[in-house]
């Protein structure tokens, strides 16, 4: 069987619009943008899988394991000058970094939502008052939303401030460096020496 000669820059030419480009338009297909003029004519409902990889977690030390699967509804609420309400559910499971070990901690989430965002207020007033309520209200530009900038908000808060492993973590011995879930090290705190702590109070 004879073989086919095909130059390099045409096979990686193939492979792109063969392999790579659908993979990159269902990607960009599955991206979501809640647009408030179709909410003022229609209830918009989602129902999207967003693939490690699609919402960026890079600057948050979040490592994304499973796709987050969000549904829900968007729509727009009458006579308030264009706030909208988002309603719905994500679920996804994440891994950090644990905090005092360092051992990968993982965060299965499951979570509803019902949220509420507005226009900007007007900056150029002498002041805008903001009451207890609205502290509670986010607020978007333009025509909308993304829905993936929604559901990384939400995925960020319902996590711990402090990642940790396990509720009783250990941590790490600040001697030897040992991670004491997994080994009992003989290192010991030594007192501090009495003659310094009169220093320590000027």
């Amino acid at each position: 069987m004879e073989s086919l000669d095909v130059p390099i820059p045409t096979f990686l030419a193939l492979y792109y619009i063969l392999v790579r480009l659908p993979i990159v338009l269902r990607r960009r297909l599955s991206c979501m943008f809640l647009n408030i003029k179709e909410m003022e004519v229609r209830r918009i409902r989602f129902d999207e899988t967003f693939e490690p990889g699609q919402i960026d977690f890079s600057d948050t030390g979040l490592r994304q394991v499973t796709g987050v699967h969000a549904e829900g509804s968007a729509s727009v609420l009458e006579n308030s000058g264009g706030e909208m309400r988002v309603q719905g559910r994500f679920s996804g499971t994440f891994e950090a970094d644990c905090d005092r070990c360092l051992a990968t901690a993982l965060y299965p989430l499951d979570k509803g939502f019902d949220l509420f965002y507005r226009p900007p207020p007007d900056l150029e007033a002498d002041e805008v008052k903001i009451d207890e309520g609205e502290a509670e209200i986010g607020f978007y530009e333009g025509l909308g939303l993304e829905l993936a900038d929604v559901i990384k908000e939400q995925i960020l808060l319902e996590l711990p401030m402090q990642r940790v492993c396990r509720e009783d973590c250990k941590g790490i011995c600040p001697f030897c460096g040992s991670n004491r879930n997994e080994v009992t090290c003989e290192c010991h705190i030594k007192p501090a020496d009495d003659r310094w702590r009169a220093l320590e109070k000027l």
